[in-house]
């Protein structure tokens, strides 16, 4: 099978957005690890359509004018990693789970580590919001695109500028950045999973 992609700049670094017939199939950080979205025969091809507007779609995110995203998606996993990535695409702009919390809800209260990953295995990151999902005390945890890139997407979406967060993130290392996303976390609550990372 071959996948089409296309290469765009970003505030979180370049971004190799894939395409698989006409549908998104991933979306990869610049220092991605190879073997973490296994997809062979890629071939560089920027006028695919879905590319495109999945990159005009992006750039609406990153401006701050674009809270969901309308995009046709090809996921390629285990059922179980689908139910979870179905999971994370109910997660709202603004808001978080824990692990825990997605176990609840595919299902399975014991599959906390195999939640944790599944979600390090998105293919489709940002459009995916697997950024969304915390540790269990409200810290930030592990993200293929670094935390630093985690903590900007999560300030972008609770209403700093994309380029407010980049500067934060600059002057801050990835460890920093958790704490400060760890201090204004809320506690999850135990019913309705309508945890808000920043606000009320």
């Amino acid at each position: 099978m071959t996948y089409a992609y296309k290469l765009m700049d970003s505030p979180v670094g370049k971004l190799k957005l894939v395409a698989n017939g006409e549908r998104l199939a991933a979306i990869l950080w610049e220092n991605d690890k190879p073997n973490r979205v296994r997809l062979a025969g890629l071939v560089e091809a920027g006028d695919r359509p879905i590319l495109l507007e999945t990159e005009h779609q992006l750039n609406e995110y990153f401006a701050g004018n674009r809270q969901t995203f309308d995009l046709a998606l090809h996921f390629e996993g285990t059922e179980f990693q689908k139910k979870v990535w179905a999971a994370l695409q109910t997660i709202p702009f603004g808001q978080t789970r824990t692990y825990a919390q997605i176990a609840v809800q595919i299902g399975n209260i014991n599959a906390v580590r195999a939640v944790g990953a599944a979600n390090g295995r998105n293919p489709i990151s940002i459009v995916t919001p697997c950024h969304r999902v915390i540790g269990a005390s409200g810290e930030l945890t592990g993200f293929a695109g670094g935390l630093a890139n985690k903590m900007l997407l999560l300030s972008l979406e609770a209403g700093q500028t994309s380029l407010e967060a980049a500067a934060d993130t600059q002057t801050q290392g990835p460890a920093d950045a958790a704490r400060v996303a760890a201090k204004r976390a809320r506690p999850a609550p135990a019913r309705g999973m309508q945890s808000t990372l920043f606000g009320n």
